[in-house]
């Protein structure tokens, strides 16, 4: 179909000005050998892959808070509150590990073809160069939910650094982990992750892009037909290959949602870092070596690895041959497949399931949850004694004074269980209580308000505050249950000075149900 003359002189006033339609006419119709074909879709999956992690970084930063804090607030607002972010978070966290799985399958492929041999070493290079960004997008991003998995894991990462013989000081204070991981860290990680890498990271694919097409797809070896066109068949390929792998993307972000463990919390010393599943062998690998050995395993063996990858096209400089006769190479795959496998297997089956930390990802307080503990604790009072028959949903006939309502209650047959300051409690409750205030507390659940009941027998609020009630002289247990999980709590019951050196907390021996009530209370009390 012809193309109509002025939309024609429109277009060849932005080719005469622009070159684009030149461009773009050059790229598609590149000659690619005749053996090209599926092998080689990883190159534009990879590129896709960064693509999205582009732009889905773009949507996250536009209701992300760059300071330790705030950022853990604004991933939970992104992830729970904000309209798509549940979303966009699941694209960019998968995505994630998807574009490390694309670019490490497309440099396996080259490396079983041989596609590095001359004069194609400089594409190799430039493609290790890729990888390490790619990797080091992974380890900068980790830390910035700022919960404890991404605090501990970077913990260790620092720590990893400082072993480097000779260097480790200078890379840990590069880092800035010499004080311990805090705000010049994150600082640090943010600007490497949103700023520098990806700036390097087009550059790089420009570069590699660049000799791809001054030296061509490698052919498969043997092949001496003639060459064809990029587009239209190897571009369907690629396009049916993006579709797909983005469709697997989608589906995951919508089923598997990102993770968000609890608030960081350096005094949190009980908590066993685990980085993301693509660092889990070098995390095992670790393990192998102990003391005076263990630079072996964090340092030298890895940067082995990285320059092994970079001399491959020198090391091996033969003539090209068929990709079934390259045992060696497909020899070598398999045997690192299996050893990343066995490591990886290892140090997930090693993980506590108590790493598999979903807190932050609970829904903001419902109304109940935002009451002071003497409120929710009358409503155990309200259910021991049975109030509801005669006063559902909290409501009284008439308006009375506290003292007359404690009164009342005195004189009725079946409160005969309260003392004076739980007759107040209740007597307080309703008289501020309206209809729908009083629905919302008596659909707290049954083991918060247990456990309520035992925080005002404890007499817990002389010391701390929750919901702005109480004093302040020990923490405020709001959002407790971000800093720490259930065992802490009990252990921190039990034994308060060995947890929190130089604490004033005396040591309570709850039995077994009271213990269970009053952390599950606590860990309702909303950030």
């Amino acid at each position: 179909m012809p193309i109509p003359a002025r939309v024609r002189s429109i277009v060849d006033w932005i080719d005469h000005r622009t070159g684009l339609e030149t461009a773009i006419r050059d790229f598609l119709y590149e000659e690619i050998p005749e053996s090209s074909g599926w092998h080689q879709v990883f190159g534009s999956m990879a590129l896709f892959s960064f693509m999205v992690q582009a732009f889905t970084g773009i949507l996250l930063a536009f209701n992300y808070a760059p300071t330790p804090g705030d950022a853990y607030n604004s991933v939970r607002y992104i992830t729970l509150d904000l309209t798509g972010g549940a979303l966009v978070r699941g694209l960019h966290h998968w995505g994630a590990s998807l574009m490390i799985i694309v670019v490490v399958l497309h440099m396996t492929q080259v490396f079983i073809s041989g596609g590095y041999k001359k004069p194609r070493e400089a594409t190799w290079l430039a493609g290790c160069v890729l990888l390490l960004t790619t990797f080091a997008f992974g380890l900068t991003g980790y830390l910035l939910p700022w919960d404890n998995r991404a605090y501990w894991g970077t913990v260790v990462t620092t720590q990893i650094a400082a072993s480097a013989p000779l260097v480790g000081q200078y890379m840990q204070r590069l880092m800035g982990g010499s004080d311990g991981v805090g705000v010049v860290t994150f600082t640090r990680f943010y600007a490497m992750h949103v700023m520098i890498l990806p700036l390097s990271m087009i550059a790089l694919i420009g570069i590699h892009v660049y000799l791809v097409r001054k030296h061509g797809v490698a052919p498969v070896a043997g092949d001496v037909g003639p060459k064809k066109r990029f587009f239209p068949e190897q571009v369907f390929k690629d396009t049916l290959a993006i579709f797909a792998v983005f469709t697997l993307l989608f589906v995951l972000a919508l089923v598997a949602r990102a993770p968000l463990g609890r608030l960081a919390d350096p005094t949190d010393t009980s908590y066993i870092p685990r980085p993301e599943w693509y660092f889990l062998f070098l995390f095992q690998t670790l393990k192998l070596f102990e003391g005076p050995l263990e630079v072996v395993g964090a340092v030298i063996l890895p940067n082995l690895a990285i320059l092994a990858l970079f001399l491959v096209p020198f090391i091996d400089r033969g003539r090209m041959i068929k990709t079934a006769q390259r045992t060696v190479a497909i020899g070598v795959v398999v045997l690192a497949g299996l050893a990343w496998a066995g490591l990886t297997a290892a140090a997930v089956r090693s993980t506590p399931k108590a790493m598999e930390d979903t807190a932050g990802l609970e829904p903001d307080a419902e109304p109940w949850q935002l009451a002071a503990p003497s409120e929710i604790a009358a409503v155990g009072y309200f259910r021991m004694q049975n109030c509801g028959k005669c006063h559902a949903g909290g409501k009284v006939t008439a308006h009375k004074t506290s003292e007359e309502l404690i009164a009342h209650f005195k004189q009725a047959t079946t409160v005969t269980q309260l003392s004076d300051s739980q007759l107040k409690a209740l007597a307080n409750v309703f008289i501020k209580m309206n209809p729908n205030a009083a629905a919302a507390l008596l659909s707290a659940p049954q083991p918060a308000v247990e456990g309520a009941m035992v925080y005002e027998k404890s007499h817990c609020g002389i010391c701390h505050q929750v919901n702005g009630v109480g004093v302040k002289l020990g923490p405020e247990l709001n959002g407790i249950a971000l800093r720490r999980n259930r065992d802490w709590l009990i252990q921190h019951f039990l034994d308060p000075q060995r947890l929190s050196p130089g604490s004033t907390m005396p040591r309570y021996r709850f039995n077994p149900k009271d213990m269970e009530a009053i952390v599950a209370y606590l860990q309702k009390v909303p950030n």
